[in-house]
């Protein structure tokens, strides 16, 4: 770690804590040449994961690209960034128990399960870029489908509670 002053590597750790429930090391650091203090985080970079894509490419993981994602499925949607975050972290545990190459559509489908739960707009916007809608059918067809997974739960509870089982 090079000193943000001086740009030396020499220094020693003044203090050390876990963050974010020990999934990160906070470290306060001094400079052993010029005395100034600096903070660093380091976190586990956990098993290196691959997706492979449809052409047959691998490339790495890129998380990023999956919070991009989600977050423009979201926009304008009341999903906070915390959730973004956790469903993210909950795709990204999903895909390392997979193995290290993910073929692309388990991140695809990964998501879609978890945007469902979440935002039935944000699940309906990711799917019509990941299923490549052409037009206005593809959208009904998939509310159509999303509807008949959700809506018989609600209409059973119902009738339980009006007794007219």
């Amino acid at each position: 770690m090079r000193c943000p002053s001086c740009a030396h590597t020499e220094d020693r750790v003044v203090d050390s804590r876990e963050i974010e429930e020990g999934l990160a090391v906070r470290r306060r650091r001094e400079c052993l040449v010029c005395g100034y203090r600096y903070t660093t985080f380091e976190r586990s970079s956990g098993p290196v994961l691959f997706v492979e894509k449809r052409s047959g490419e691998r490339e790495p993981f890129n998380r990023e690209k999956v919070v991009a994602g989600v977050r423009s499925a979201c926009k304008n949607r009341p999903v906070n960034e915390s959730d973004i975050e956790e469903l993210v972290n909950g795709v990204e545990a999903d895909l390392t128990l997979i193995g290290p190459l993910v073929p692309s559509r388990r991140i695809g489908i990964a998501v879609l399960d978890r945007l469902r739960a979440l935002d039935e707009v944000a699940y309906l916007r990711f799917a019509s870029v990941y299923k490549d809608f052409v037009d206005a059918k593809d959208f009904a067809r998939e509310a159509d489908l999303l509807q008949k997974e959700t809506e018989p739960k609600t209409h059973h509870l119902q009738e339980s509670a009006d007794g007219s089982d």
